[in-house]
């Protein structure tokens, strides 16, 4: 077992290098099979688990480069500055102005096992952490605060009616921001139209699934293909 001070040299070393660990590549650098002394050298650097895996996956908090919703992702493992998988939904719900589906949540999260994301929502509404509402046959979650789930499904509504009375109008600013999202960095494949229409929806942008596949359509974006500039971009006047 390594001391104090070569345990954070070699821990820091460790996660400069690789970003992530799981507790076996802990062990391995400090030199023990014990997990009370591998949290024991942890805790003073600062460290956070991986949402997604049970939270086997760990790293140093200075790591992650948090996105607009707090969430990290380094290839398969999750984190998110909200902490746990529970804490990053209600986080995530409260901080929506129209609440979150299932598959806006589902995009965001990237989650492995797909049931755990439903576990997850049935117990947070069973604890009265947040509040489901029916949405055209999907389920609509929304903040455990009356009066900011009521602002929720306001916003909501009006959101659908204005995609209802207008389906085919996407604005300049929207186009901008379908493809900032579908080429955002850090993502070496194009993602799914779906994709980009739930995450831009958790973000209040209003745009479906059809809309965002007529503007992949105008820009030769085709998913699954490696992301490339356009050859034409939007108007910003």
């Amino acid at each position: 077992m390594l001391s104090s001070e070569n345990a954070e040299k070699a821990l820091k070393n460790f996660f400069r290098k690789h970003f992530v660990g799981q507790l076996a590549d802990i062990c391995k650098v400090l030199g023990t099979s014990s997990r009370t002394s591998v949290f024991r050298r942890l805790k003073p650097l600062g460290y956070l688990s991986s949402f997604t895996h049970a939270g086997r996956y760990y790293t140093l908090a200075d790591v992650p480069q948090f996105d607009p919703w707090g969430l990290w992702f380094y290839r398969e493992a999750g984190f998110s500055a909200a902490g746990t998988l529970k804490e990053t939904v209600v986080k995530l719900v409260d901080g929506s102005p129209t609440g979150m589906t299932t598959a806006e949540l589902r995009a965001l999260l990237k989650l492995p096992v797909t049931n755990a994301l439903s576990n997850t929502l049935g117990s947070l509404v069973q604890g009265a952490w947040l509040q489901q509402d029916p949405l055209g046959g999907r389920r609509l979650y929304l903040s455990a605060d009356h009066r900011q789930a009521d602002e929720q499904r306001a916003r909501q509504q009006q959101q659908r009616d204005v995609a209802l009375a207008s389906p085919a109008t996407v604005t300049t600013e929207t186009v901008i921001a379908v493809l900032v999202e579908a080429l955002r960095a850090g993502e070496a494949l194009l993602v799914k139209p779906s994709v980009v229409s739930s995450r831009l929806q958790a973000r209040g942008v209003t745009v479906d699934t059809a809309q965002v596949e007529q503007i992949f359509a105008h820009y030769g974006l085709r998913p699954g293909k490696k992301t490339a500039v356009p050859a034409s971009r939007p108007s910003r006047s």
